[in-house]
């Protein structure tokens, strides 16, 4: 108890005061990159947020994040990976649900630093936030999509959702797989209480979309979610089922694109 209640008085503590430097920020009109003041908000946010939780991180591939723009694609089991993605990434955006922007002071603090909310259940909403990603990578901001959707219970892969694979081929940004392994016994879904812990942070090789088309969306989601399963079963012993993208319902998602 005493490591969750140190890790949420330093939680609050360094939202509150990362949130006023984005929101500052953008009311003074700087300008957004690496290096930025909303840049540093966001990884002085994740790093202090680790380190009061005890996290010890670890980095594997860090050489696959060099080059162009990516859009990185994660694996979710916690809110942590929210934290351990902002403290060992430079210019990251977050496309987070929109029930996020809702809490007080947090969503508007977190749109400040770049964050892009998504209305899953409105597909038109959707895709306009997906829009937005669009021009964020444009911008050179590396953007974290968790495709599953929501955290899951265990580390076995869920079918992905479409629309960061849509995004990629729209943008012609290179995809970046990432798995995350440890954040669970960490801070569990459904949990309140905080563990130290390590928690260890796979980039995996970039898979190219340049050249590629919407009617590749499907192959490009299949390769990405074999890849990451791999990496998960080679290192870890966690099985995933196979899936297939081709019969995931989605609707209107070349609205990305127009």
């Amino acid at each position: 108890m005493i490591r969750t209640a140190f890790t949420m008085l330093v939680f609050v503590t360094f939202t509150i005061l990362c949130g006023l430097m984005g929101l500052m920020g953008a009311l003074i009109g700087l300008k957004d990159g690496t290096g930025s003041v909303f840049d540093w908000a966001m990884r002085i946010w994740g790093i202090t947020a680790t380190w009061a939780s005890g996290v010890k991180v670890v980095v594997h591939g860090r050489e696959n994040l060099d080059g162009a723009q990516h859009i990185i694609v994660s694996n979710h089991m916690s809110q942590h990976d929210i934290l351990v993605l902002a403290s060992v990434l430079k210019n990251l955006k977050f496309v987070a649900k929109n029930e996020l922007a809702r809490v007080p002071f947090f969503g508007k603090a977190a749109a400040s630093v770049g964050t892009v909310y998504i209305e899953r259940q409105n597909r038109k909403s959707s895709f306009d936030s997906y829009r937005q990603a669009a021009e964020k990578i444009r911008d050179g901001a590396c953007v974290v999509v968790f495709a599953e959707g929501s955290r899951g219970f265990n580390y076995s892969l869920r079918p992905f959702k479409k629309g960061p694979f849509v995004l990629a081929v729209h943008v012609h940004a290179p995809i970046v797989p990432v798995v995350l392994h440890g954040t669970r016994e960490v801070h569990p879904k459904g949990k309140l209480r905080v563990k130290a812990g390590k928690v260890d942070v796979h980039f995996l090789e970039p898979i190219p979309t340049e050249g590629l088309s919407y009617d590749d969306r499907n192959a490009l989601a299949k390769t990405v979610y074999d890849r990451m399963a791999a990496l998960l079963v080679s290192e870890y012993g966690v099985e995933s089922p196979n899936w297939d993208p081709r019969k995931t319902p989605i609707a209107r998602e070349k609205n990305v694109s127009n």
